[in-house]
């Protein structure tokens, strides 16, 4: 369990992130806990008709497929485990033009940006266009300093852990550590770094107070 103190100086951090996020024309917000987030998205849910998401951990855990099938909303979700090659490009295309799309990120700078690397590209994609309203919800360990802080976070703990999470043929899957592969597997092909909100997409950031994801 953490210490008062360092809860307090990750909270500190968190709400930086979330003050300067917001200067640059995100809509951001800061929740003590995940529970918070099913409620906290449910007008957004309630507005759209279709919702995709991109690969992640952090917004499965908190049960945000399960909410808008609930809900009666077309669920584009390319990570179900019943679907064909061809299905499973289909979801990851219908997820470029959905009403609502979820997602979290590897990386969150103190300074302001969100940062994502991707294999394929849907899920980068999607966050900048295609989209009405993108969602992104991230714990309060994907925070760093700043940019070059963000990169390196990803390239030395989300990349390989994603990757062992996938059971993916890459040498960091193997050893932890990143090399800058060639690999076929390879799922650091594309980075895309949100400076500033996307002119024709609105974008709601939920920082937790939680440890979340990779």
């Amino acid at each position: 369990m953490a210490s008062d103190e360092k809860t307090w100086l990750l909270e500190q951090r968190a709400h930086r992130c979330v003050e300067n996020l917001s200067k640059h024309r995100f809509d951001a917000h800061y929740l003590e806990t995940g529970a918070e987030v099913p409620e906290k998205v449910k007008p957004f849910l309630e507005a759209a008709d279709t919702v995709g998401f991109g690969g992640s951990d952090t917004v499965r855990s908190l049960g945000l497929h399960a909410l808008a099938e609930e809900m009666g909303k077309t669920v584009y979700d390319h990570h179900r485990p019943d679907l064909s090659y061809d299905e499973t490009l289909a979801m990851r295309k219908g997820q470029q033009g959905c009403d609502l799309f979820f997602t979290s990120a590897n990386a969150l700078s103190e300074t302001g940006e969100i940062i994502n690397v991707d294999g394929i590209g849907n899920r980068t994609s999607a966050m900048a266009f295609g989209p009405s309203r993108v969602v992104v919800v991230a714990g309060i360990n994907k925070i760093a300093s700043d940019l070059h802080g963000a990169l390196r976070r990803i390239r030395e703990v989300a990349g390989p852990m994603r990757a062992k999470s996938l059971g993916v043929e890459t040498p960091c899957a193997v050893t932890g550590v990143c090399s800058d592969c060639n690999a076929p597997m390879r799922i650091c092909n594309i980075t895309t770094i949100l400076h500033r909100k996307p002119m024709l997409t609105e974008v709601t950031v939920f920082i937790v107070g939680e440890e979340l994801g990779f």
